[in-house]
């Protein structure tokens, strides 16, 4: 009202274009003064020696160098990494599904991985641009490291092939690792760690493990985890196609059953419960993974869960699997395995929906591994 009486008093109109014209000038001179255009300013990673300090514990930016990546912030435009390269592939066909004998999605529209359902040279493409690194965990406890030299020749054949990978090997006898030829940008790490009286007990510490090693070292040296048995070989292509937030892979005994028929743990006592009319899958606790904070809280949820049952005088039926079970039918997985990446030929044969064997059990005497 102020402003309406002011202009019908007589005050010129124009007048209040004044401040507004002022602004705009006064950005201008700033812009051009002391703005980006500015010859004075450093260019990002150019700091100047002591422009730090009164910026007290400021860190200042320069050239990263760790074992996992090297970051030049000095790069010229034309250094930068390139746009994805072009690739000619085969349209995707929306009235043509890829399986039409198996479930190719959950209901929480999580995919299933099987053979016929992903295009590895797209993926390969995507994770390349996002220079990911991907940790492979094994436990090779007492007897079990005499494994080791399969495992993992194996895995420099048919896993991650391309991509950045550490081995992380926890075991009592880290003399007894061998030594394994190694692709370009690949490592083995071992981890010593205290032998088991029973394999239940090393296979129930694995979590207790790798929880704490997520937060000490896997959160700064990989992007996504990878939790695998050591008396297995990789026998196909097990690749980027597996990666995701958190998956799981289906029990090659169970994938085909009801669910009043999974092994879950029964007693309403355990933390591990799961009620006759509960359960989407029975997952195997011998390959699973996700990003390493995801993997970090469901290995910290299940070792809890395990201290719990422990103090209640309870162990679960099937140990750590029993509760990666609990876990992941309360948090449902991003993306699931197929049966593909677990089976056992010599059980189950092949059958027909079994277009790949991608890691597979190693024929062996349980009872002489497990008991000396």
């Amino acid at each position: 009202m102020a402003k309406l009486l002011r202009t019908k008093a007589g005050k010129p109109k124009c007048c209040s274009l004044r401040p507004v014209t002022f602004l705009l000038i006064t950005l201008v001179l700033v812009f051009f003064g002391t703005g980006v255009l500015s010859p004075r300013i450093p260019l990002l990673g150019t700091r100047q020696e002591g422009a730090g300090k009164a910026a007290g514990k400021m860190t200042s930016l320069r050239a990263v160098t760790s074992s996992r990546y090297s970051v030049n912030w000095h790069l010229p435009v034309r250094d930068l990494p390139s746009s994805p390269s072009v690739m000619v592939y085969p349209q995707p066909k929306m009235l043509t599904p890829c399986r039409k004998d198996v479930l190719v999605l959950t209901p929480w529209l999580a995919p299933i991985v099987w053979e016929g359902t992903f295009n590895i040279d797209i993926l390969n493409e995507q994770f390349r641009l996002q220079n990911v690194t991907i940790g492979l965990t094994v436990f090779a406890i007492k007897k079990y490291v005499v494994f080791l030299k399969l495992f993992l020749d194996t895995a420099e054949e048919h896993f991650m092939v391309g991509h950045p990978v550490n081995y992380y090997v926890f075991t009592d006898r880290p003399d007894a690792v061998p030594r394994v030829r190694l692709r370009a940008g690949r490592r083995v790490v071992v981890v010593e760690v205290p032998g088991a009286a029973r394999w239940q007990d090393a296979s129930m510490r694995r979590m207790e493990m790798l929880s704490g090693f997520c937060a000490q070292r896997f959160l700064r040296e990989v992007d996504f985890l990878v939790c695998a048995d050591v008396d297995m070989r990789f026998r196909d292509h097990v690749g980027v196609e597996i990666l995701s937030p958190l998956f799981g892979t289906l029990h090659p005994g169970f994938y085909g059953a009801a669910r009043q028929a999974f092994t879950y743990e029964r007693r309403p006592q355990s933390q591990a419960h799961i009620p006759r009319d509960q359960g989407d899958f029975y997952y195997v606790g011998a390959f699973f993974g996700g990003s390493v904070p995801e993997v970090h809280r469901l290995t910290t949820a299940c070792h809890q869960a395990m201290m719990a049952d422990w103090a209640n005088g309870i162990e679960a039926v099937w140990h750590d699997e029993s509760h990666l079970n609990r876990y992941l039918l309360d948090h449902k997985p991003t993306k699931v395995l197929s049966p593909e990446y677990m089976w056992d030929e010599q059980l189950l044969g092949r059958p027909a929906v079994m277009k790949k064997l991608r890691y597979v059990a190693v024929p062996k005497n349980h009872q002489e591994i497990r008991n000396r």
